[in-house]
């Protein structure tokens, strides 16, 4: 059903953008049909290149990637702009000419998405550096300052001369100990096998350590191949266990939901003292009322990018209670980050790119 469906969607999404290129384009037929072919051939490269990944050379499998995703958002965008276009079509038939058979109106078209587009590439790279301050109704002998980040989605994608650069940017904080939110590896294990990115990885320069949970996309890159990476990388990966850091506060790492088996948060809570803070690393921030109830003192998540692009973002803010940012339920601080990496194409539009740099102090 779930096929039927997808595949229905998949057929009204072309039908509808290839009719408006078909009467927009001033072109003669045979190039309108070859236009619309590099649609369809362009969305197939997506499925093509996840299916034949094994037996493609890795960067073909890295162009692949980049440009099959980079094609779903160019083509929401696209949508978008036609949806538009009819709605003034609608509201005003003098200017329907202007989207018929002519250049002005395709050319109205291109340069509102493709500016849209820059604005998103520019804005995913600038990373933005979230403060945030947590006093605790706990003792704490001095004040701890956490580096959180989420989602790195390392791969074909995003590469190792990026992931550098937020070594670096990780690194100017001086942090205490890091704590990442899961989603370290993308689709496929396959990129990070060499040591480019676990070389990379090692610079993390924190005196109590690294931590990680697990995410959806490290089971879908194979979870003993994700953990392997992880351990390489010098990256302690909690899987519904603890740590006492300092002899201070616990790390708490909760396995994904992608296992159905894990840990419930009160089996996992239960079974350390509640004398000490506790911080859980969940990647999925579902059913926020149980981490209360477990006593949790904070939660960590990612998973959802805040949708990463628009209008995408107002669908997670209606499927999650924090879809992204900070809130509080009780004694419980909450933040889920919309991520420091990105899947698939490179734009943040309505979302950003972070890394939370959080000043940890108790009474």
């Amino acid at each position: 059903m779930r096929f039927i469906i997808l595949l229905a969607i998949i057929v009204t999404v072309f039908s509808y953008t290839g009719w408006h290129t078909w009467t927009m384009l001033p072109l003669p037929r045979l190039w309108k049909c070859a236009i619309i072919a590099i649609y369809v051939i362009l969305f197939l490269l997506l499925p093509v290149s996840l299916l034949a990944e094994s037996h493609l050379p890795m960067t073909v499998c890295a162009v692949l990637d980049k440009v099959s995703t980079a094609w779903l958002i160019i083509l929401l965008y696209l949508i978008i702009a036609f949806i538009l276009v009819d709605i003034a079509r609608l509201c005003a038939p003098a200017i329907r000419p202007l989207f018929a058979a002519n250049w002005k109106g395709v050319a109205l078209i291109a340069v509102a998405v493709t500016g849209i587009l820059v604005y998103g590439n520019i804005n995913y790279h600038h990373k933005v550096r979230v403060p945030l301050n947590i006093n605790i109704d706990k003792p704490l002998s001095r004040t701890y300052r956490i580096v959180f980040i989420s989602d790195l989605h390392l791969g074909y994608t995003i590469g190792a001369k990026e992931l550098a650069q937020w070594v670096e940017l990780i690194n100017a904080e001086h942090p205490d100990i890091i704590l990442i939110g899961g989603d370290i590896v993308d689709h496929s294990s396959r990129p990070v096998a060499g040591d480019d990115f676990a070389s990379q990885l090692r610079h993390l320069d924190a005196p109590m350590g690294v931590y990680c949970c697990l995410g959806n996309h490290d089971y879908y890159a194979h979870t003993d191949k994700s953990v392997n990476f992880m351990e390489r990388s010098h990256i302690k990966p909690l899987i519904d266990e603890s740590v006492l850091i300092d002899n201070a506060f616990y790390v708490v790492g909760r396995d994904d939901a992608t296992n159905r088996r894990r840990n419930t948060l009160a089996d996992l809570t239960a079974s350390i003292g509640k004398k000490h803070p506790v911080i859980l690393l969940d990647h999925q921030p579902h059913r926020l009322d149980l981490v209360q109830k477990a006593g949790a003192d904070i939660l960590l998540s990612g998973h959802t990018h805040r949708g990463q692009v628009f209008p995408i973002n107002l669908i997670t803010d209606k499927i999650y209670e924090c879809s992204h940012g900070y809130i509080r339920k009780g004694n419980t601080h909450i933040y889920v980050s919309s991520g420091i990496g990105i899947w698939g194409g490179k734009f943040r539009i309505g979302s950003q790119s972070e890394y939370v740099v959080i000043e940890l102090s108790g009474k």
